[in-house]
């Protein structure tokens, strides 16, 4: 909607530029050309001609130049998001201070004969540049004089590592998790949630559907949780970028600009993400790390809930979602018994445990 809306502005430019290019030149273009336009006709049509043909040019230019103008605005909050608030501060300062100096100046380099109107304009850019860049460069005894960001200095000076953002997708938003493992203090800085996400999240809580609805309002519930009740930082980050682009390549991108990790439980995006160099922290990859890890040998007691694939299985499940696999457990299907764990699998979706009912020998020696 935005592209469309100025894509239509530019094309309204460049029809008022070309009808005000022939419109004025109209006269001067004759005379230099030796022509002489008699009728009206030949005149509206000449200044028609010339509206379409800017106004065209403008039509075609308009993507490039919003997609260039846009992805420097990007790059431009980027920088300025990345640049310590004393740069910011100092130059800033430095600036102010110089254009004061060249406003000072300006009265007497206009009096100079030749050169009066262009000196203050050369002055003010020249002078504005070195006060930016003095203060830039001695802004560590400029802050020091003024006492100012001390707590600041001295956290750098001692080596602190300033914490990298955190961007949550849809996907870590809906499963929950995410808001105990902030609130345990295991994930810290600020967490960011582009725009485009929460619009995701929108949909799949407006959808007919009545388990994804579910979902998208436990997500919501979820960022509502974080936001007020953990007291979090969260920072909602508005621009979305120009064109058609997946929600996945979207949150890629903006992480390589911002410099941010990715907290998600996607396995694709995981391996996406990991591939053009962006850091990821994976729910599911931390949730298997806590597990506790099980030996082959190790006894424990499982009850068991179904069948399994194979003939004669049964299957059960540990308290943290882990599941065993039991040979010969079919028949015990209901039962709490107790097993001996013969070997571990672990895959991408998680830790599998394959084990065997403990026999009456076994449990007779155990007891």
């Amino acid at each position: 909607m935005i592209n469309r809306t100025l894509r239509l502005i530019l094309t309204l430019l460049g029809l008022a530029t070309g009808f005000a290019l022939t419109y004025y030149g109209l006269v001067p273009l004759e005379s230099a050309l030796g022509v002489h336009m008699a009728s009206l006709q030949q005149k509206i049509s000449f200044i028609i001609l010339g509206s379409l043909i800017t106004g065209l040019i403008g039509f075609f230019i308009a993507p490039f130049l919003v997609k260039f103008v846009w992805e420097y605005t990007i790059r431009l909050e980027v920088r300025l998001h990345k640049t310590p608030m004393q740069d910011i501060i100092t130059g800033a300062f430095g600036l102010i201070v110089g254009l004061i100096i060249a406003n000072l100046l300006s009265a007497s380099l206009a009096r100079i004969p030749w050169l009066g109107a262009i000196l203050p304009t050369l002055g003010s850019i020249l002078l504005g540049y070195l006060g930016l860049s003095v203060t830039l460069k001695k802004k560590e005894e400029l802050l020091s004089l003024f006492n100012l960001f001390p707590r600041l200095s001295s956290g750098r000076e001692k080596g602190e590592r300033v914490s990298l953002a955190k961007i949550l997708d849809t996907s870590v938003i809906i499963d929950g998790r995410i808001a105990d493992i902030y609130q345990s203090g295991f994930v810290e800085g600020t967490l960011i949630i582009p725009g485009f996400v929460l619009q995701e999240l929108q949909h799949i809580a407006d959808s007919s559907d009545l388990l994804k609805r579910n979902r998208g309002r436990r997500g919501l519930d979820v960022l509502n949780r974080i936001q007020k009740d953990l007291n979090a930082k969260v920072q909602i980050y508005e621009r979305d970028f120009p064109g058609n682009m997946e929600v996945d390549a979207k949150l890629v991108r903006l992480a390589k600009l911002l410099d941010a990790k990715v907290i998600t439980n996607d396995y694709n995006l995981n391996k996406v993400a990991e591939l053009q160099g962006v850091q990821v922290l994976n729910i599911n990859e931390l949730a298997n790390a806590v597990k506790p890890v099980v030996l082959p040998g190790e006894e424990m007691s499982v009850h068991v809930i179904k069948d399994g694939k194979e003939f004669g299985q049964g299957v059960g499940y540990l308290d943290d979602g882990t599941m065993i696999v039991i040979d010969g457990g079919r028949k015990h299907i209901g039962e709490t018994i107790g097993v001996m764990v013969t070997s571990v699998l672990q895959t991408a979706a998680g830790r599998m445990i394959f084990a065997r009912p403990k026999t009456s020998l076994e449990r007779s020696v155990a007891n």
